[in-house]
């Protein structure tokens, strides 16, 4: 449900499987860590019984919840509500990440060889040889006017023999896992497509504006 709709902050489900503190739900609205975003947090509520989720991850394809305490049984129904709050920053940035790399990739052809968010700044990695300061600012301020043309963001379905025919989408430098035959593509207005797993806004706006800390 967290690529379904990136804005439900509740949901109800029915956990399917568990193993001490840690539980597998029917379905999830929870993002496991991956691609450099972290995983969600919030709570699973049994009743009057209140867990709170501390990490989400993938294990041999399920999600797994790390809850602060055992307790819950296969089988119960339960209700997920979301760090909203978490969440939203960690969507607003990977977005932003996004447009930063798609000015990076169009003015120096470089691919993405690696990144982080926390809830304070991001950091990514470029296969680029050489950047300097004044070039940065250039690029993050090119990043902040495509913000500000509120430009729809969608997601749609593509094979991976589709994506062959098109490498230019792939971003990073290493390529997508082999394993993944459906891929689902992020649409940023007319500026950007590309193969992506994570939670975003709807709309550029929602951003707000990057400013460049350091590097």
């Amino acid at each position: 449900m967290y690529l379904k709709n990136s804005y439900l902050k509740e949901f109800e489900t029915e956990v399917k499987e568990i193993n001490g503190n840690k539980v597998i739900l029917e379905d999830t609205i929870f993002y496991p860590e991956s691609g450099g975003q972290l995983s969600d947090e919030g709570t699973i509520i049994r009743g009057q019984d209140i867990f709170k989720v501390i990490k989400v991850k993938k294990e041999a394809g399920n999600v797994v919840h790390e809850l602060d305490k055992p307790g819950l049984n296969k089988g119960d129904k339960v209700k997920c509500i979301l760090n909203w709050e978490r969440r939203y920053k960690l969507m607003r940035s990977h977005t932003a990440g996004h447009i930063i790399s798609d000015v990076f990739e169009r003015e120096t052809g470089a691919k993405v060889t690696g990144n982080g968010m926390t809830l304070e700044k991001i950091r990514i990695d470029y296969d680029v040889e050489k950047l300097d300061r004044e070039q940065i600012k250039d690029y993050i301020k090119k990043a902040n006017e495509i913000i500000k043309r509120d430009l729809p963001i969608t997601d749609y379905e593509m094979s991976r023999e589709e994506l062959e025919k098109k490498p230019e989408m792939v971003k990073l430098a290493m390529g997508l896992p082999p394993s993944i035959k459906i891929l689902r593509i992020l649409k940023i207005g007319d500026i950007n497509e590309q193969p992506d797993g994570g939670t975003h806004v709807k709309s550029t706006k929602e951003v707000g504006e990057i400013e460049f800390v350091d590097y």
